[in-house]
């Protein structure tokens, strides 16, 4: 499943183009949950990201891609496999396959807030906090993945954040110090900052410290298992991260 960064990635991509707010000339595709004529003829106003999700924005509606686990794009090119949605402009065209795409009413900021997205200028670290410190008896291996907190931050990232803070993902919030809940909700951003350089780079699987590892930087075994309420595959370190 494409984390926040990626989508970042794509979104950059798009507007590398230099479309400005190009004209819909075509829809195809097979998606069902849409009124594709709708697109015809509109104009862009705008490509944004929002987590893990992909909005492509008009005057009155955004249409919302999400790419769940085995979604993918192209840009100017297509392929084989059903194709979701296409949007075919005067010079470009954006091909999405394997994911869900839906129309969004009204103006795309009264459906999110960008201070939940790690990677938003927007973001606002004491917000986290805040929500964190409602759900006291919370485990940090699903709060990290909480769309709502931590909007953007997918598995890959919540492994390696934990990590990095030296958590164990069984700990609850509330037995975590302030330094240490301080820690887990910067290195959410930081990480992903990380995540989306490495990514341009080709090199972020040769940066993972724990994710997808046997040993932990210190050589100490990894576990992986199926933990929380999410039971996502999680990867830690019994040495360096102890659980209180």
């Amino acid at each position: 499943m494409p984390e926040g960064p990626s989508i970042v990635i794509l979104k950059d991509l798009i507007k590398e183009l230099h479309l400005g707010k190009p004209e819909v000339l075509e829809v195809t595709g097979n998606v069902k949950n849409l009124d594709k004529d709708r697109l015809l003829h509109q104009k862009v106003a705008d490509f944004k990201s929002w987590g893990k999700h992909f909005l492509i924005c008009f005057h009155d509606f955004t249409v919302r891609i999400h790419f769940m686990l085995f979604g993918s794009y192209l840009i100017n090119a297509r392929k084989k496999t059903p194709l979701k949605l296409g949007l075919v402009f005067k010079q470009d065209e954006l091909n999405f396959y394997t994911c869900k795409a839906d129309l969004l009413e009204g103006n795309v900021s009264e459906h999110y807030s960008w201070e939940n997205d790690v990677m938003a200028d927007e973001w606002d670290s004491h917000v986290a906090i805040k929500k964190l410190k409602e759900k006291p008896q919370a485990l940090v291996c699903d709060v990290l993945l909480d769309q709502q907190i931590f909007s953007g931050v997918g598995n890959i990232i919540k492994n390696e954040v934990l990590y990095r803070t030296r958590i164990h993902p069984l700990a609850k919030i509330e037995n975590l110090s302030p330094a240490k809940l301080k820690a887990l909700v910067n290195e959410a951003r930081n990480y992903s900052f990380d995540f989306l350089k490495w990514k341009k780079e080709n090199m972020l699987s040769k940066h993972w410290e724990i994710y997808n590892q046997q040993t932990c930087p210190l050589k100490h075994q990894v576990l992986k298992k199926e933990l929380g309420k999410t039971h996502r595959q999680t990867y830690f370190c019994e040495n360096c991260q102890i659980l209180f």
